[in-house]
Order: C-alpha cells, then sequence, then structure tokens
C-alpha cells in the first residue's frame, strides 16, 4: 500500500467522537469569521479584480460578492480567510489549515443539499490528511522555508475536497497524488499581499485536485515517498519517514490531540506565546507601558525567522514584526484588528517602545537536543530595576489553554462588524453539524 492510498483510507474513517466534531464545528466558525473580516484586504481585492470577471459564470459564492467557478471561489475565499492572519494554526500540518479547508470544501458544496454533518465529515478528513502529510517530513519542511499552508495545505486538503464529492478512497488518493504537483510556496513572502494568497491558492489546487482526480486523471501512486517524490524534495527530515501502518492505526482525532489553534490576535502566530505571556505578567504585576525600560524575547529558530520586520512600513509586515506587535500590546493591553491597518501602522510604528524590543531565537543544537518544542521566553526590565520573566510552552486557544465561549463569540463579532444579524448568525451556527443544509451561511456571503 502507498502512503497516499494509506493516508487517503485513514482520513475519510467516519468520525463520531462529540468532541471532535464541537472542534471542528468551532474551527469552521472561526474561519468563516476570518474570511468575512478579510474580503475587503488589499490581497483578497486584488485577487478578485485580477481574476472574478462579471459574468465569468459559475455558483460558488464568493466573499466579495457574486458568484463564480468552483477554483476561483477557492482562490477568493482562502485569500480572504488568511488575508488578517486571524486564522487558526495546525501544528501537525506546519500551516493555517481551516484557511485553506473551509473555503475549499465551501466552493463544491451546494448550500441548498449539503448538511452541516457533511462539511464537518470532509473538514475533519482533510485536517487528518495534512497531518499526516506534515509528519513524513517533519519540522524541516517548515524550517528550510516552505510555507505548510501552501503545500502541505494544497495535498492534504485535496482528501477534504474528495470526500465533499463524494469519491472512492482510490480517487481520493489520486486527488492526493495530484495535489502533490500544485504544492508550492515559500516563507519568504512573509509580510506581503502573497502570503495570503498563498491560502487561496492552496484551496484552489485542493479543488481542481478533486475535480480532476473525478475526471480520470491519473498520477504517480507513491510520489509521496517515492524517488524524487515529495518527502526527496520537499526538505524532508532524513530521522523520519512514514510508515503505513502507523497512518492505518485506529486512534483519536488529530483534532482532539494536537488540535487546530484559533488565534487570539490577529497577527503571525509565531509572537502569540511571547504577547500572551506578556500580558500574563501585566496582569500580575500590574506595571504598564511607561514602566518598562526593555522587553528581550527568546523564540524558536523558526519563528525568529517568520518575524523578520523589526520597523514595520505597512500593515502585512507589522503582523510579522515582535517589536510592532509587542509596543502595541503593551499600550493597550491586547491586539485588534484596529492595530493593523495602514493608518494605524503610520501612525503607531514610530512608539519608541519598538526599539526597546529585542529577539533572539534558540541555537539549532538546542532544538535538536529537545524532545519537545522549547519555550518561548519573555524577559521585562522594569525602569525600577525589577526584571520580571515568563515562559510560556502554548498559545491561548490551544487545547491546553483553549478560548472560552466568550473568546470565540467576541471574536466572531469583531471580524463580522457590519455583517447584519451578526449575533444570530453565530448563534444559528452553533448548531451546524445537525443542519439539513447550509443555506445558514448565506448572509456572510452577501
Amino acid at each position: 500500500m502507498t502512503v497516499a492510498s494509506a493516508i487517503a483510507e485513514a482520513s475519510i474513517r467516519p468520525v463520531a467522537s462529540a468532541k471532535a466534531r464541537r472542534l471542528a464545528q468551532n474551527a469552521i466558525i472561526d474561519t468563516l469569521a476570518c474570511m468575512v473580516a478579510g474580503r475587503t484586504d488589499q490581497s483578497t481585492c486584488s485577487v478578485r479584480d485580477a481574476f472574478a470577471r462579471p459574468g465569468s459564470g459559475g455558483e460558488a459564492l464568493l466573499v466579495t460578492g457574486g458568484k463564480s467557478s468552483p477554483m476561483l471561489a477557492g482562490l477568493i475565499n482562502g485569500t480572504a480567510a488568511h488575508a488578517l492572519d486571524y486564522d487558526d494554526n495546525f501544528l501537525p500540518g506546519m500551516s493555517h489549515a481551516s484557511a485553506v479547508l473551509v473555503p475549499a470544501i465551501l466552493a463544491l458544496a451546494d448550500l441548498e443539499k449539503t448538511s452541516g454533518s457533511q462539511l464537518i465529515d470532509a473538514f475533519l478528513a482533510g485536517l487528518q490528511a495534512q497531518a499526516h502529510v506534515g509528519d513524513g517530513v517533519g519540522q524541516a519542511h517548515y524550517t528550510a522555508g516552505w510555507h505548510g499552508t501552501s503545500t502541505i495545505g494544497s495535498i492534504g486538503t485535496a482528501v477534504a475536497t474528495a470526500h465533499i464529492l463524494g469519491l472512492s478512497v482510490e480517487a481520493t488518493a489520486r486527488a492526493l497524488t495530484i495535489a502533490v504537483s500544485f504544492a508550492s510556496g515559500t516563507k519568504g513572502q512573509f509580510g506581503t499581499l502573497i502570503k495570503p494568497f498563498h491560502a487561496g491558492m492552496a484551496a484552489r489546487n485542493a479543488v481542481e485536485a478533486a475535480l480532476l482526480a473525478r475526471a480520470g486523471m491519473q498520477a504517480r501512486h507513491d510520489i509521496l515517498e517515492g524517488e524524487q517524490g515529495f518527502r526527496e524534495l520537499f526538505a524532508g527530515d532524513p530521522q523520519i519517514n512514514w510508515q503505513t501502518q502507523d497512518i492505518l492505526a485506529p486512534t483519536a482525532h488529530i483534532i482532539e490531540t494536537a488540535g487546530v489553534m484559533p488565534k487570539r490576535h490577529p497577527c503571525c502566530g509565531s509572537t502569540h506565546m511571547i504577547i500572551d505571556a506578556l500580558l500574563d505578567l501585566a496582569h500580575e504585576h500590574d506595571f504598564v507601558a511607561d514602566d518598562v525600560k526593555t522587553v528581550d524575547t527568546l523564540v524558536g529558530i523558526a519563528n525568529y525567522r517568520n518575524l523578520a520586520y523589526p520597523a514595520p512600513v505597512d500593515q502585512m509586515q507589522a503582523r510579522f514584526s515582535m517589536q510592532y506587535c509587542v509596543a502595541r500590546a503593551l499600550r493597550q493591553g491586547y491586539l485588534g484588528l484596529s492595530d493593523f491597518t495602514p493608518e494605524a501602522v503610520r501612525t503607531f510604528a514610530g512608539d519608541h517602545l519598538l526599539g526597546a524590543v529585542t529577539m533572539q531565537s534558540y541555537s539549532l543544537d538546542d532544538e535538536c537536543a529537545s524532545p519537545q518544542k522549547l519555550p518561548h521566553v519573555v524577559t521585562i526590565t522594569l525602569r525600577n530595576g525589577q526584571v520580571l520573566q515568563r515562559s510560556r510552552q502554548f498559545a491561548v486557544g490551544t487545547n491546553q489553554q483553549p478560548f472560552s465561549e466568550a473568546d470565540r463569540s467576541r471574536k466572531f463579532r469583531d471580524c463580522c462588524d457590519g455583517i447584519e444579524n451578526a449575533s444570530e448568525i453565530y448563534g444559528n451556527l452553533q448548531d451546524l453539524d445537525t443542519a439539513g443544509n447550509l443555506k445558514i451561511l448565506r448572509p456572510l456571503f452577501r
């Protein structure tokens, strides 16, 4: 059995766990909110203006308004979902998993006929597949500079799109192998408008891969593990490889064990443990920004490389600036969507606090020697000489420190500000798994 066949068979098994289905529902709702919030971003508008010409045809809804083909719906809605970097993280796939999965599945769904449970089933299948694909290349893939959202995301999400189309296990495996030829996208684009396009590109890729598989397209069956295949070419960790027996072994779904991580802050996830630790200290010791002399941060190597803009000049760079994010969080005790607009960056990028923030990373030897992910550490020196330090292994939003219901509803309302009856829509979405169709989503696309 090839790895692709094993992933297809394992990922599309029915998931009955109430916990797994609830977590999937939460992830879908969070992603829909992020998609709405990102619909007017420049990255989304650029994709819409380039491709979604009036009269282009198709029945798939666009979050920017109107309809188009499933491929363009995946492309535009996926870009919108990731545009503000507020969508969830998924460590096993080294990806923004849901920003690819949700737009791709919806692009092929029929809002009148597809049930909420079918949507959740497809989401869970694609998420598990992304985890399995990520397992075979390991962290070395991401550290080398590949953007897992657009590489692993393209491949794993093809399982979800095949599932929503009702394809067989064999056709699902073919969709996965076809998607390998689409996988691309580098982290060197972080901080630019093309970065959210990676999520849209991956969603479109997954749609196309499933449609091609349904039409009978063939690809090499062992393209994941074979010579000149995905693992060999995409910086796979030489210490690990896929084992089909492990993929097929019955285990709890990945959303219950590793989980997806909704974001508390609308910026790069590489800043989140530091920001959470900083806010913990401010709450416990009751200091304010003007009391702070320096803020020293220690993060992982990949995180350090992600945060390349100590002096950001626009909102995209600000989302990938430890200095900007820390300074704004210190000033007001939180970060919101309004902190990452062109006007906000022009106003706040000159804050002298940015110069008080330093960032260092662990060494490669440190990371290789640790059996688990190393914590992120923030050290604050106050002007009175007091030194405060806090480390965090997990950010708020992880399974270890999950969002509260208040966190989820607050974020939905923030993202959907301007949508009529947003609170009512949020309430209706709580019954997504039992909904007979997806018509409750339609107001989000107006």
